[in-house]
């Protein structure tokens, strides 16, 4: 598995990554985004952290805690994508005043951060027309949860593209109406462009050439075996330049399922499109990765309790391990949780 991992490595094209401990930058203004299951990540880890994040963008994604836990809810009413099941996505199907509610009692018992806090992020979302595995019916039923909590103004909703399930990009990919791996699609569209820069506010060009370096660093530094919680063994950091003395804006990009290092390599952190608007804009770009497990054969993120039933809140080991890793990035030097061995101190 490590000679895997250390092949895989060459992929990275602009930058060979280095294995090295996940650096203290002093980054600030934490944003999230993510496609399919990392959507669902993205959302669930924008709400339970609304004091740590300032906005998201969601791809494909649904409300948060729309599975509730239940596989079959994940596969029939949030997503179609169990071949045994009939799908039954429908206008209003993921029960979005339940899910307020459920998110409104998360709050209460202190299990996430205030809903209050939510009011002030700024949310892109993307449902494309041809979405097949989460139709944009679940899409609309998200919309209806952020304005709950958000104004209209500050959340931007992308639903007229001709797309199927995939992460869109102006460069690179399937043709827009594919579906299929690596869930890269070109579309004539910049998705992580368009995301950032409504989150961020206008952005200077994207670099034509990358100048910055790709670092992997080791995730059992944030989560104990984390093969053991579908989480790989190495992650990624994209750092431009100008980041390297710190004090750059930090965005933390999910991939979906089945754009792990062992299904795809490396082709969601080079291809996605966050790179090249991160070295002219003073942005980290972070890519926790996922792996296969028995009950998660695709490497999706925890978005049903595959592995916790505490996936959706503060302490789920999957969001709790990228909040260590958004915390050694941005409080200057303070040590993330230690994990070794099974046990973390």
């Amino acid at each position: 598995m490590r000679k895997l991992f250390l092949c895989l490595l060459l992929w990275i094209g602009a930058a060979q990554a280095q294995v090295v401990s996940l650096p203290a930058l002093r980054a600030t203004q934490v944003s999230v985004s993510g496609l399919s299951s990392g959507a669902y990540m993205a959302v669930q880890f924008e709400v339970a952290y609304s004091r740590t994040v300032m906005g998201a963008g969601v791809i494909a994604g649904g409300p948060y805690f729309c599975a509730q836990g239940s596989v079959y809810i994940a596969t029939t009413r949030c997503s179609c994508n169990e071949e045994l099941l009939a799908c039954r996505v429908r206008p209003g199907g993921t029960r979005v005043p339940e899910l307020i509610a459920l998110t409104d009692w998360f709050a209460a018992s202190q299990t996430i951060d205030p809903t209050s806090a939510l009011a002030s992020h700024r949310v892109w979302m993307f449902s494309g027309t041809l979405d097949s595995v989460v139709p944009q019916a679940v899409g609309n039923d998200l919309l209806t949860y952020y304005r709950h909590y958000i104004d209209a103004n500050r959340i931007s909703y992308k639903r007229n593209l001709a797309a199927e399930h995939a992460m869109p990009t102006d460069s690179y990919g399937n043709p827009c109406s594919a579906l299929g791996t690596p869930y890269i699609n070109h579309c004539n569209y910049d998705a992580a462009g368009e995301l950032l820069s409504w989150i961020y506010g206008p952005l200077a060009a994207r670099a034509s050439t990358l100048s910055g370096r790709f670092i992997a660093f080791d995730q059992s530094e944030f989560i104990a075996l984390p093969t053991w919680h579908g989480m790989a063994d190495l992650g990624y950091l994209y750092i431009p330049p100008s980041c390297e003395g710190g004090g750059c804006r930090l965005h933390v990009a999910f991939h979906g399922c089945q754009q792990n290092p062992d299904n795809i390599g490396t082709l969601f952190v080079r291809r996605a499109g966050y790179n090249a608007w991160a070295d002219n804009n003073k942005l980290l770009i972070l890519y926790p990765q996922t792996s296969a497990t028995f009950y998660n054969p695709k490497a999706c993120w925890d978005w049903w309790a595959h592995d916790d039933t505490r996936y959706a809140q503060k302490a789920g080991r999957q969001m709790a391990a990228v909040k260590r890793m958004v915390d050694r990035l941005s409080d200057g030097g303070t040590v993330a949780l230690i994990c070794r061995r099974g046990r973390c101190t």
